[in-house]
């Protein structure tokens, strides 16, 4: 998992969202969907259609917020009044709605989350939003939930962190193999959550998901 530390070049630029390349205009961008309504076979001017290059566009601004913003920055306010507060911290069946960046088609599911602080505790609506944040970007899963595992572990630096994603891949389910039914269990353990199998199991046992007790990517 090299590429997804923290510290290196590529997990910063999709951590802040930062990309090297121009951004295509507004106007491209309703172009290319265009082209691709002509290269499915229908006509981009018919009647039901002539709107949906300006809709799609505007989806894409909803799907793929999470590249104009920071998750760093969601973290950085944290209650001092918690400081002491030193037992388990967890978020459970945070909705999670992705698209892989194989297909750009949807991953929906649920994330759990849970942190052993070392002084610093943030409000846990911050830890829904360090979700969506990364959610909203083309991801595979096993990406997203090392990106937010670390980044928990980088900003509050607890003494561990855990975090399972359960979800549906509809680039499986609805093309290729076909498959429904089929959902995906990643996990992402560190600090204490990887070294100590009793605060693994205490918190895969509160979030209810003992098929997620691997130790992660």
């Amino acid at each position: 998992m090299d590429t997804l530390a923290i510290g290196s070049r590529p997990a910063r630029l999709r951590r802040s969202g930062q990309n090297p390349r121009r951004r295509p205009s507004r106007s491209e961008a309703e172009a290319a969907v265009r082209t691709l309504i002509e290269w499915a076979g229908d006509d981009p001017d018919r009647e039901g259609l002539k709107g949906t290059p300006d809709r799609v566009a505007r989806a894409y601004e909803e799907f793929f917020a999470g590249y104009r913003e920071d998750p760093v920055a969601l973290l950085a306010t944290t209650f001092e009044d918690a400081a002491d507060y030193d037992d388990l911290v967890v978020l459970r069946d945070i909705r999670l709605e992705s698209h892989c960046e194989h297909h750009i088609v949807p991953i929906l599911g649920k994330a759990h989350i849970g942190y052993l602080p070392a002084g610093r505790v943030v409000g846990i609506s911050k830890l829904a939003r360090l979700v969506e944040v990364f959610a909203k970007r083309m991801q595979i899963q096993e990406a997203l939930t090392a990106q937010i595992a670390d980044t928990i572990q980088e900003v509050l630096k607890p003494r561990g962190v855990g975090v399972v994603i359960e979800a549906a891949h509809q680039c499986m389910t609805t093309r290729g193999i076909r498959k429904p039914g089929v959902s995906m269990v990643t996990s992402r353990m560190l600090g204490c959550f990887r070294d100590d199998p009793a605060t693994r199991r205490e918190f895969l046992a509160m979030i209810g998901s003992p098929r997620s007790g691997s130790n992660g990517p």
